[in-house]
This record gives C-alpha cells, sequence and structure tokens, in this order.
C-alpha cells in the first residue's frame, strides 16, 4: 500500500470527516485529498520526478503535511530536513541527498538560499499559487509499495546526519502498528506538533489519516498554544517526547483536559517516574505507552502500562523481534544474554517496518547491519517478566581504570539530588584513568554553580559507589540536547560547553 492511496482511500470512505484543524487550514477528508493532488502537479510543474528526492525545510503544520503527501503522490521522495540544522549541515544534507528541488518558508529562505548551492529553491507559497491552477486529479499512477516514500535524516549525535530511506511498505506498516499499539480510534483527534523531519511526527500524521482521525496541526511547540488546542480541539491522544510533555504539565498543567485525552504515548528518550505520576494525576489516562525504537525500525518494542511499570521499554512490538546481544564488537546475533545480564538490543530486519540500509553509507551499515539484525547501539537488561529496561547506548559506556561504568545509572541517583535540576554524564580522557566519570549539573534555583557542584559531588558520595562517583562535576547552564529531546553528550565530551563552576573528587 502506498502513502497517497491510504489518504485517498479515507477521503473516499469519510469524505466529510474533519481531517486537519489546528492553527492554519481546516480540511475535511474530501479537501485534503482534492488540495494534496493539486500540490503534486504543482511539485511535478517544478520539475520533481518520480524517484527524485524533493527537500523540505520549513515550518510544520498543514502546509508541510500536505507537501509530505503530495510528494507521495507524484513517487517522490520526501525528504523533510530538521530547521534546526545550521546552513553547514543543511547543505550537506542537500548535497548528500542529490535534491531535486528544495522546499522552504519565509522564516527559513535565507539559510535554504545559502545551502541550495545548485539545487532550485521554492517557497510553499509559490507552490500553493501554483497549485490553485492545477486539477484535482491523480499527478500519475502510484508508486509501488517498495518504492522510497521519504527520507530522514538522523540527528546525527556522533557524527554527520545519516540519511535513512523508507519505503512505502515501511511507512504504511509502522503506521498500522502505532495504530494497534496505542490503541487508537476512529476519529481520533491528534496533536501534530511534532516535526516531520522525526519519525514520531510522521507517525501522528499517517496513523491519523489510517483509522480516519482528525490531525490537529500545529508549526512548532508552545506550551500555552498546545495547551489551548488541546482543549479547544478536544484532542484525545497525544504522542510527544517527555520534554514536551514537562513542559504541559508544568503551571496550568492539562487537568482541564481530563475525560477526552485519554490516550497517551511517549518515545525518544526516557521519562522519570515522576513526569509519570504528575500525568497519570492529571489526566488518568486510560492509555499510557512507552514506545521504544528508531527511524531505521519504527519500533523496538512496546511498554502498553507505562504508568503501571514506569521506566520499562516492554517486550517486541507487534512486527518486531528483539534480542540482547554480547555488547562485545562483532558479537553475532546468536550471542544472546542471559536474562537480568546486559545487552545490545538487537531487532530483526525481517519487521516490514524496516529499512534497507543507509544511504551511500556502506561504513554504516557495516557497523550496524548483521546478519540480517540491525544492532541498535542500545543496552537493555531483561527483567523476569521478559520486559526490557534500556541502560544506556554502547557509545556512552566509560571506561574508567578498566572498568565499565554506565552513565545512565550514575545519572539516575545524581537526578536525586536536590541541588540540581538536570545531569549528564561522561567520560573525559585523564592521565591516571583513562576515561574520568564526570558529571556536568544545572544548578537548582537561584543556587550558585559553584556551590551546586560541590553538594552534587557530595551526594555522589553517600548514594553511589566508588567506581561510579564522578572524578569532576561542572556546573552548566543547560545539558545539550537535540529537538526531540536525546542528550548530546559528544558535545560536552568534544569541550562545547561554558563551565559556571567546578568540584573535584
Amino acid at each position: 500500500m502506498d502513502l497517497g492511496t491510504v489518504l485517498s482511500w479515507t477521503a473516499e470512505r469519510y469524505p466529510d470527516q474533519p481531517a486537519v484543524a489546528g492553527t492554519g487550514r481546516r480540511l475535511t477528508y474530501r479537501e485534503w485529498d482534492g488540495r494534496t493532488n493539486r500540490l503534486a502537479h504543482a511539485l511535478a510543474k517544478a520539475g520533481v520526478r518520480p524517484g527524485d528526492r524533493v527537500g523540505f525545510t520549513l515550518l510544520g503544520g498543514e502546509p508541510l503535511a500536505s507537501l509530505h503527501l503530495a510528494a507521495q503522490k507524484l513517487g517522490a521522495v520526501s525528504v523533510p530536513l530538521s530547521t534546526r540544522f545550521g546552513p553547514d549541515e543543511l547543505r550537506y544534507c542537500v548535497t548528500d541527498g542529490d535534491l531535486a528541488l528544495l522546499v522552504t518558508d519565509e522564516p527559513h529562505a535565507a539559510r535554504a538560499a545559502e545551502a541550495a548551492g545548485l539545487t532550485p529553491v521554492r517557497t510553499a507559497a509559490e507552490l500553493d499559487r501554483a497549485a490553485e491552477r492545477e486539477p484535482d486529479s491523480p499527478p500519475g499512477p502510484p508508486p509501488g509499495e517498495d518504492a522510497v516514500s521519504v527520507m530522514l535524516y538522523t540527528s546525527g549525535t556522533t557524527g554527520r546526519p545519516k540519511g535513512v530511506p523508507r519505503t512505502h511498505r515501511a511507512e504504511h506498516m509502522a503506521s498500522v502498528a502505532h495504530a494497534l499499539q496505542t490503541r487508537q480510534r476512529f476519529g481520533e483527534v491528534t496533536l501534530g506538533v511534532m516535526p516531520l523531519f522525526h519519525t514520531m511526527g510522521l507517525r501522528t500524521l499517517l496513523t491519523s489519516i489510517l483509522i480516519g482521525g482528525t490531525w490537529v496541526g500545529q508549526a512548532r511547540f508552545d506550551a500555552d498554544e498546545s495547551r489551548a488546542l488541546i482543549l479547544g480541539e478536544r484532542v484525545s491522544s497525544l504522542y510527544l517526547v517527555p520534554t514536551i510533555f514537562w513542559s504541559l504539565t508544568r503551571d496550568e498543567g492539562l487537568g482541564a483536559a481530563v475525560g477526552t485525552l485519554t490516550r497517551l504515548a511517549y518515545a525518544g528518550a526516557p521519562m522519570a517516574p515522576a513526569l509519570v505520576a504528575r500525568l497519570v494525576d492529571q489526566l488518568a489516562p486510560s492509555v499510557f505507552v512507552n514506545h521504544f525504537g528508531s527511524t531505521e525500525i519504527y519500533t523496538f518494542t512496546i511498554c502498553p502500562q507505562a504508568d503501571r511499570k514506569p521506566g520499562s521499554a516492554g517486550r517486541a512490538g507487534v512486527f518486531s523481534r528483539v534480542r540482547l546481544v554480547a555488547p562485545e564488537p562483532g558479537a553475532p546475533p546468536d550471542a544472546t544474554v542471559r536474562k537480568g545480564e546486559q545487552g545490545q538490543v538487537a531487532v530483526s530486519l525481517d519487521s516490514p517496518e524496516a529499512f534497507r540500509g543507509y544511504w551511500r553509507r556502506p561504513d554504516a551499515n557495516q557497523r550496524s547491519v548483521r546478519d540480517g539484525w540491525y544492532y541498535t547501539g542500545d543496552l537493555a537488561v531483561s527483567d523476569e517478566d521478559g520486559d526490557l529496561w534500556v541502560r544506556g547506548r554502547v557509545d556512552d559506556m566509560i571506561n574508567s581504570g578498566g572498568e565499565n561504568v554506565y552513565p545512565d545509572e550514575i545519572e539516575a541517583a545524581l537526578a536525586r539530588c536536590p541541588d540540581i535540576d538536570d545531569v549528564c554524564v561522561v567520560g573525559l580522557p585523564d592521565e591516571r584513568w583513562g576515561e574520568a566519570v564526570t558529571a556536568f549539573v544545572v544548578p537548582a534555583g537561584p543556587l550558585p554553580p559553584p556551590d551546586a557542584a560541590r553538594r552534587a559531588l557530595d551526594f555522589a558520595r553517600e548514594a553511589l559507589p566508588s567506581l561510579q562517583r564522578p572524578k569532576r562535576v561542572i556546573a552548566i547552564d543547560q545539558v545539550p540536547r537535540s529537538g526531540v529531546g536525546k542528550t548530546l553528550r559528544r558535545q560536552l565530551v568534544m569541550g562545547e560547553y561554558e563551565a559556571r563552576g567546578e568540584a573535584s573528587a
């Protein structure tokens, strides 16, 4: 099944069902199907052909969603690019993706022009005007389900962004899995604020279409505007990263949406048990899901009762097979660890949600793909019930004095220190230890940074065994994170921070 057909068939079944709401256009499924047909013709007139890659660097909301769907109908490959990319990163993706066209908007036009080089650039407004003159008819035969639908660039936390091509089949089946695993209902009203350059944003959009729901578009996250949309549009389902949930539950909170907002799901980063408890207290949701996956394979595991087992990643999704493999380099897929032992998460590439390999990166394929299994780089243990608990990343492991130390265990302990608001632990080069366990902390409230660093170090002496205690604690203004909440440890390791205070053991 191709994604343009998914939209057209939903429009046939429910032509007058509200499809798009939010801060921009309001469209029924009949209107949305027609609009995306016309935009597909406009893209073709701009020089995009089936199989071409067309980049999008613009704000979220309905304009970007409609352009993405138009590319699906044309049989082109949509390449949504992060609006947080600087000119160099954007230029790299434009060149690496060999784009036929780059589409932008007014806020990002100058950056797009700087990065585009010889690639033609059009604005979304220009394509809108051109689409008004085009017919409401399919632009051509639909692409096959094995054709590439979208290419997403990973966040590049460990180097240059990597292109991840995903087929129509993979995108469709991932959306089917999402609907099942988060128990979506016909007509579900979902907030569409996650960016479409991230797999969570695409999943929210495509699943909403699949179930005949209403996608409530928001161009960029703003907590007050999001709360107003949740209440005004009677949003019933949220699929967000924990940092956004945290922002929504502060101040006014979400209590006014109780009874309407019944389905919660999160992904992209761990959720603190205190935030889980806050969401349960404010909303008492009937569904609360932790989704563990990636751009490459949408679903690894699902914890369908995140409120009852906070922090657990659960077990394999409906279309997934998962193993914990010995974390040593080169370990084969059958080198599984015993229950309770830490291993690297490996997921079968037989999943219909899986990609087929990175774009023009045989080196990345060699590192991550082995004998039909995708090595995620995540470390986890399995409990007595068979549920996974993620313990960090293989690349994050610190070798201190010949012993392996895992940052997440230290962070979990230091997070209880009342004198800090946030923490990130890395290994920094050290003559004696090889790598010294180093904690970067954000002071709580008005506490002077040097005092916060000292108190965090004192707290560590009481809360942690000697091997895990930080040798240094450095106070900073904020822990660097990506737009979807992933901690960018590499920036700290590379010295990209400004120390506000420090304490040493």
